[in-house]
């Protein structure tokens, strides 16, 4: 592997970031062998199955349920938006931690099969909260979020370990799009079956929030069932190094481990936030998307729900789809061409905004084509430049970085809509579709921090 230049114009001497001293991490190598191994379906139904939690009781249902104010009251809402909070806070604080333990140890089964396991208990305790149980439902939705993003970040740094050199992009991109697309099944099924009729299977009704707390029973099933290949076929590894004691000693290896790599290859600490930038943009795109359609392009409440389900699907098929992309082409290339991509859909949005609810349709999907890819190529840029034996840990400091900015999206996406109101004079319930600028700012603001990375550590040239 050849020297590299940083991003300050001097030459850094690149330390081995792979087992294989051939592949460079964003090596567009092509493998003619198939990629969709026993392990690789085992490890991606654990998305599969987990995406009960993100995308049925987090997005649509259950903090949908605990944040109405006729059940729970008027400060419910806030208080929601609190807990989720204080939780990022907590994941970004115990996350680099835990990475580093996990690594030091090598017991990444051991901490997947706790977080999984505890996150399903969580998952069926929502089952208790009734109207008016406020702080259980709170503390359980809080828990469960620290619970989750500690097994996702264990989850990610399997990746490498699941792959080939050749197969990592497809394998990323297959996980992440089986996530979403698990996600959504998973959502029809309970409208279906539970939240639309009158009276559901079984006899359920909305009687004390009867359909949407069983919901939350089928939603602990759905992940058990799902996750217990790979709680089956996961293996601790060995040890890699002396095991630091206590919490302070695990963040004293964190400050080394960033120091080390910011002497052997800077660019990786520039990655870890560039991607904390753009990521917070993507986000901000499932976030803010039922409520920009709503506001700034007058879709009903069914309708957002229409449109939430044909989003995930697009972002589920796009982002498998993009996952030979990312194999044959290179996850720096994919980054870029879907940050670009998305930046142009978001200002379609915005400029042929009186085109009503067709243009939403056709640029609102365009942006979520996106989405799943650039996260997935994103997943399989860090586990190539990972040192062996430090994925864990990596991944670990991704989801600080991530947290450390995930207050850009919403910010940017507030101030938009004030100005644009500002601006134009019509008051801020006319002027929603100004948000988008805000989220097209943050993908904006990601790609220019992406682009001036080394690209000789990360190209097939480089070799």
């Amino acid at each position: 592997m050849n020297d590299s230049a940083g991003l300050d114009g001097s030459l850094e001497q690149n330390v081995p970031v792979t087992s294989d001293a051939t592949v460079t991490p964003d090596t567009p190598e092509t493998e003619k062998r198939g990629f969709l191994t026993g392990r690789v379906l085992a490890w991606s139904f654990w998305d599969w199955g987990s995406a009960a939690f993100n995308a049925v009781i987090i997005t649509f249902v259950f903090s949908v349920y605990l944040t109405n104010a006729d059940l729970f009251g008027e400060k419910a809402n806030t208080y929601y938006g609190w807990t989720i909070s204080i939780a990022g806070i907590i994941v970004a604080l115990v996350a680099p931690a835990i990475g580093q333990w996990t690594d030091k140890t090598g017991k990444r089964r051991t901490v997947l099969n706790i977080a999984t396991s505890v996150l399903i208990v969580l998952m069926a305790l929502l089952f208790v909260v009734k109207p008016g149980m406020l702080w259980i439902g709170l503390i359980l939705i809080g828990l469960g979020n620290i619970i989750f993003e500690i097994g996702e970040v264990v989850y990610n740094s399997m990746v490498g370990e699941m792959s080939r050199p050749g197969t990592v992009g497809r394998v990323s991109g297959f996980g992440w799009g089986m996530g979403y697309v698990g996600g959504i099944v998973l959502l029809l099924i309970l409208y279906i079956g539970f939240i639309a009729p009158d009276v559901g299977w079984f006899g359920i009704t909305s009687d004390d929030g009867m359909n949407i707390r069983f919901s939350m029973l089928i939603c602990a099933a759905w992940t058990l069932i799902f996750s217990l290949p790979l709680m089956l076929i996961a293996r601790d590894g060995e040890p890699n190094g002396a095991v630091s004691t206590g919490v302070i000693g695990a963040y004293r290896e964190v400050v080394r481990s960033i120091k080390r790599f910011w002497r052997s290859d800077r660019s990786v600490v520039w990655f870890l936030i560039s991607a904390a930038i753009y990521r917070d943009g993507l986000a901000g795109v499932f976030s803010f998307g039922g409520v920009l359609a709503a506001a700034g392009f007058g879709f009903s409440s069914s309708e957002v729900m229409i449109f939430g389900i044909a989003a995930n699907l697009v972002a589920g098929i796009a982002t498998i789809a993009f996952g030979l992309l990312d194999d044959f082409w290179g996850a720096r290339k994919v980054i870029i061409t879907s940050l670009i991509a998305m930046i142009v859909a978001a200002m379609a949005v915005f400029f042929f905004h009186a085109g009503g609810k067709v243009i939403f349709w056709v640029f609102g999907l365009l942006l979520c084509v996106f989405v799943g890819p650039v996260q997935s190529a994103s997943r399989s840029y860090l586990s190539r430049i990972a040192p062996p034996g430090g994925e864990t840990e990596l991944f670990g400091l991704y989801a600080t970085c991530g947290r450390a900015v995930s207050f850009l999206a919403p910010f940017l996406y507030s101030t938009a809509i004030t100005l644009g109101a500002a601006w134009t004079g019509v008051g801020l319930a006319k002027a929603g579709h100004w948000g988008i600028i805000g989220i097209a700012l943050v993908l904006l603001l990601g790609l220019l921090t992406f682009l001036p990375i080394s690209r000789t550590a990360h190209d097939k040239t480089a070799q």
